[in-house]
């Protein structure tokens, strides 16, 4: 099994930072693609940033986020972080880390990939 734990969100007005954190245990052997999601009430989860960890393996962003979020693994302390900088109103919603067994060297950024998942963060953006 594997589990993953997530911290880090807030409350932050337009235009500030928030670092979202998670941590990796368990069975985390073998999996090489994780990504944080967000979901609003009434909207699919939609993927934010991917990464896929095997040599040569990249990341994937969500339009709106591109430019603005960087995702990234330490994996010396297996923790995946997300740093979402310029923040807007349309950030806000729960965000979510999730892992899969991926191959290749692309991570999905679609959740129905996933099959690992954290327990959510809220982030809260105002205007």
């Amino acid at each position: 099994q594997v589990h993953l734990v997530e911290s880090g969100g807030g409350s932050v007005q337009a235009g500030g930072s928030l670092t979202l954190s998670c941590s990796a245990s368990g069975a985390i052997s073998g999996i090489y693609c994780f990504g944080w999601f967000r979901e609003v009430l009434g909207r699919q989860r939609e993927g934010v940033a991917t990464v896929n960890l095997r040599p040569g393996g990249g990341t994937s962003y969500e339009d709106s986020v591109e430019g603005r979020f960087t995702i990234a693994k330490d994996n010396s302390r297996n923790t995946l972080t997300l740093q979402m900088n310029n923040l807007e109103p349309g950030d806000t919603g729960m965000y979510y880390c999730a892992a899969y067994r991926c191959f290749g060297t692309g991570a999905a950024l679609s959740f129905t990939f996933y099959n690992y998942w954290g327990q959510g963060t809220q982030v809260t953006v105002s205007s």
